[in-house]
C-alpha cells in the first residue's frame, strides 16, 4: 500500500501549520544539531527557506499563497493539518479569529474544517459551521474520516470539549466527551489536544491543553485517553506533572511504524514515547515548546518546536 503521507513529503509538498521551526530526528534516537529557519516571500511562487540548519532540507521551497479560503475569507489561527488518503490536504481555520478572541463562536456561521488539492491549493470542501468553539487537533484516518478536537468550551456551556468524527463529505459520525461540560471522568474531556486512530480502530485522545501553565486551573488534566472504535472508553494514563508518564499538556500525537504511540510534552520540553497499552518506552529531550508531529514510515520524525532558537 502507498504511503500518502510519505510521498506527500518525499515530492517536496511537506505542508505544516503554524511553524515556527522544524526539527528532523530518526525515530531509533540522536539529536539533531541544528533546526529550520524562516519563510518568506509571497505571490504564490516557491521561495526558498533560510538556511539556518547544518541538516539537509529536503523540503527547501515554500510555497506561500497557496489556498485560498472561500467567499474572500482571510485566514485566522490554525494547529491542526493532515494528509489524506487521497494525497489531498486538510486543515482548519478558526473561522478568522484566534485562540484568544473567541475562536469560532465568533463567526458561527463560517465552516472551519477545509480541504484543498495538494497541487494547486484548490478549495474541495468545506464544512463544520457552529459545531465548534476552538478547534485544535486534526487527523484523517486510513478510511478519509476527519477528526477534530475542540478545546475550549462556550460560555453557555453547550459546545466545546469534544473530539468530533466526520465523513469526508462533512457527514458528524461520533463524538466524545459532552458538550460543553469539561472534567475529568472516562465520558469527560477537559480541553482535548489532539486525537489520532490506530490501524485497527482504536482511538487516543490527548487531554488538558492548560496544563503547562504554572498554575493550572482547578480540574486541570494531562492524560491520554484510549476508547474503541465505537468510541467506548478503554483505559487512560497519565496526569499533570513532569515525571515519566506525566505531562503538561501533551499536545500532539502520532503513531510509528512499529506502532508506538509519540506524545509531544509540550509544557515538559519533550517528547514520550508509549506502546499501546500506555507502558512508558522512551523519551527524547531535544526541545523547546514542541507543538506538532509527523513520522514517515521509514522513521523519520517531524516536530514543529515553536521557541527553539537552536
Amino acid at each position: 500500500m502507498t504511503d500518502y503521507r510519505s510521498l506527500v513529503i518525499r515530492r517536496g509538498w511537506l505542508v505544516l501549520a503554524s511553524l515556527s521551526l522544524v526539527m528532523a530526528v530518526a525515530c531509533a534516537g540522536g539529536e539533531s544539531t541544528d533546526s529550520a529557519g524562516g519563510m518568506e516571500g509571497g505571490s504564490g511562487e516557491p521561495t526558498l527557506m533560510s538556511d539556518r540548519t547544518l541538516l539537509p532540507n529536503p523540503n527547501p521551497m515554500v510555497i506561500v499563497h497557496w489556498a485560498a479560503l472561500p467567499d474572500g475569507r482571510t485566514w485566522g489561527s490554525t494547529a491542526g493539518i493532515d494528509i489524506g488518503p487521497d494525497g489531498h490536504v486538510w486543515t482548519y481555520d478558526r473561522c478568522g479569529a484566534n485562540g484568544l478572541d473567541g475562536g469560532c463562536e465568533t463567526n458561527p456561521e463560517v465552516d472551519p474544517i477545509l480541504k484543498f488539492d495538494r497541487n494547486t491549493g484548490e478549495l474541495l470542501a468545506n464544512f463544520g459551521a457552529g459545531l465548534f468553539v476552538l478547534p485544535h487537533g486534526l487527523h484523517i484516518d486510513d478510511d478519509g474520516n476527519v477528526w477534530v478536537t475542540d478545546s475550549q468550551g462556550n460560555e453557555a456551556g453547550t459546545k466545546g470539549h469534544q473530539v468530533i468524527k466526520f465523513s469526508p463529505e462533512g457527514e458528524e459520525l461520533l463524538r466524545l466527551g459532552q458538550a460543553g461540560q469539561p472534567g475529568s471522568g472516562p465520558g469527560q474531556l477537559n480541553q482535548p489536544c489532539d486525537v489520532i486512530t490506530a490501524p485497527n480502530g482504536d482511538i487516543f485522545v490527548s487531554d488538558g491543553h492548560s496544563g503547562q501553565n504554572a498554575n493550572p486551573p482547578s480540574g486541570s488534566t494531562g492524560r491520554i485517553l484510549k476508547f474503541d472504535s465505537e468510541g467506548n472508553f478503554i483505559k487512560e494514563w497519565g496526569e499533570i506533572g513532569s515525571d515519566l508518564g506525566q505531562f503538561r499538556t501533551p499536545h500532539a500525537l502520532e503513531f510509528d511504524s512499529e506502532g508506538r504511540l509519540f506524545v509531544a510534552d509540550r509544557g515538559n520540553h519533550r517528547i514520550q514515547i508509549f506502546d499501546q497499552d500506555g507502558n512508558y518506552l522512551d523519551s527524547y529531550h531535544q526541545y523547546s515548546r514542541i507543538s506538532g508531529l509527523f513520522i514517515t514510515n521509514d522513521g523519520m520524525l517531524y516536530a514543529i518546536d515553536s521557541e527553539s532558537q537552536e
